[in-house]
């Protein structure tokens, strides 16, 4: 495993996606489920010569106790392409300072959000040293993005609602030293209902005018239903450097399953399965403008 320099402008994440942001495109970041999620990455990156991140949730964590951040450290450091590993939604201290010691992360979604105000910045400003400490850039959510994905924790019973977030807010984030801001402008995780994605690009701009300069801003909710190139080019041209894409690959590795599951043997499962979602991950990376710039 490649140890994590100090200097956080060495940052292989940081590096991928701030290079996104100055040249106007956007980099996948997969939300991976299992090893096959992770080749079918890597093996996408390889084939479009984009970079991109394997991202996985606290969920990878506590069911294979590292085994799958070990699998996915390996893989980035072995790509031929740029490669970064991620942790999205870490939504207490125990399990950010957990995903931080276990040395595979080159970032971790520092997400307090379910915690009033002053605790939620308490938090992060102490879990984004603890991450920096260790050489891992740390990403942040101001205001409350809706919705709920598999391998989150459920967070339907906090208190916060879901809440837009505006350029203070931003600011007030950008304070606590994080080094990516995923904006809430009526982005949903899951399902977004009968109308679709209702998308405020105007406060998106406005919170891309006032911190911009400083973070890269991120995408939660790209549902695979919805987002295509079109939608994609309207996020990236108000700033979006990294898109969290997670149906849009793994729907594909599930239809392979419901199709051929006890008609053909299981490494066939698998293989297709993998290839599957190898296959829309590349479609992600033509959408994003990723491809060839590795």
């Amino acid at each position: 495993m490649v140890a994590k320099p100090k200097d956080l402008s060495q940052n292989r994440a940081l590096k991928i996606v701030k290079k996104a942001s100055d040249e106007g495109y956007a980099v996948p970041a997969l939300c991976c489920y299992n090893v096959e999620s992770i080749i079918a990455g890597v093996r996408a990156a390889e084939a479009k010569n984009s970079p991109v991140i394997i991202q996985l949730f606290p969920w990878a964590v506590t069911y294979a106790d590292g085994l799958l951040v070990h699998a996915a450290a390996e893989a980035a450091d072995n790509a031929k392409v740029p490669v970064a590993v991620h942790m999205d939604h870490a939504q207490t201290p125990e399990i950010v300072k957990r995903a931080a010691d276990l040395g595979g992360f080159d970032g971790i979604m520092v997400d307090m959000s379910h915690y009033e105000k002053e605790e939620n910045f308490a938090k992060t400003r102490e879990l984004v040293k603890y991450c920096n400490d260790r050489g891992i850039i740390t990403e942040a959510e101001p205001g409350r993005i809706e919705g709920g994905e598999d391998g989150v924790g459920d967070t339907a019973d906090f208190a916060l609602q879901g809440l837009l977030t505006s350029p203070e807010q931003a600011e007030e984030f950008v304070s606590l030293g994080i080094h990516w801001l995923a904006p809430a402008f009526g982005n949903v995780h899951g399902n977004y209902g009968p109308k679709g994605p209702q998308l405020d690009y105007d406060r998106l701009r406005a919170i891309q005018k006032q911190v911009g300069d400083r973070v890269q801003l991120v995408l939660h909710g790209a549902s695979g239903k919805w987002f295509f190139d079109e939608l994609y080019d309207k996020v990236i041209s108000c700033g979006m450097a990294k898109c969290n894409i997670n149906d849009a690959m793994n729907d594909h590795f599930i239809n392979v399953l419901k199709e051929k599951a006890g008609k053909a043997p299981l490494t066939t499962l698998i293989e297709e399965g993998t290839l599957a979602m190898q296959k829309a991950i590349e479609r992600h990376m033509d959408y994003m403008g990723s491809t060839g710039k590795a």
